[in-house]
């Protein structure tokens, strides 16, 4: 069973750092596309930056210049670093992780991590 483990929110001051990580385990067989949602209060989970295996990247505009993704293919981990944090970054964050789960087949199945809080003081 895979099982993604976040870790790396809390609390800063806007202007601040904070650096997440998520990492996969179980059966494990091939990853593709790992990504970060944020969900804050009363909205829906949005898209903040994506990675595919390859090291291609992408962002959200909100976060262009301030975030960066990256992925450690040896440790099945993808990290956010984030920096110079603005109140509007507090948020829940997910990974979001593809997952080939069984050697029988080339499907791909998207896994969530269970959540980590992000909050930034004005």
């Amino acid at each position: 069973q895979v099982q993604l483990v976040e870790s790396g929110g809390g609390l800063v001051q806007a202007g601040g750092s904070l650096r997440l990580s998520c990492a996969a385990s179980g059966g494990i067989f091939g990853i593709n596309f790992m990504c970060w949602y944020g969900q804050a209060p009363g909205t829906q989970r949005e898209l903040v930056a994506g990675i595919i295996s390859g090291g291609s990247t992408s962002y959200a505009d909100s976060v262009k210049g301030r975030f960066t993704i990256s992925r450690d293919n040896a440790k099945n981990t993808v990290y956010l670093q984030m920096n110079s944090l603005k109140p509007e970054d507090t948020a829940v964050y997910y990974c979001n992780v593809d997952v080939r789960d069984t050697s029988s087949s080339y499907f791909y199945r998207a896994y969530w991590g269970q959540g980590t809080q992000v909050t930034v003081s004005s």
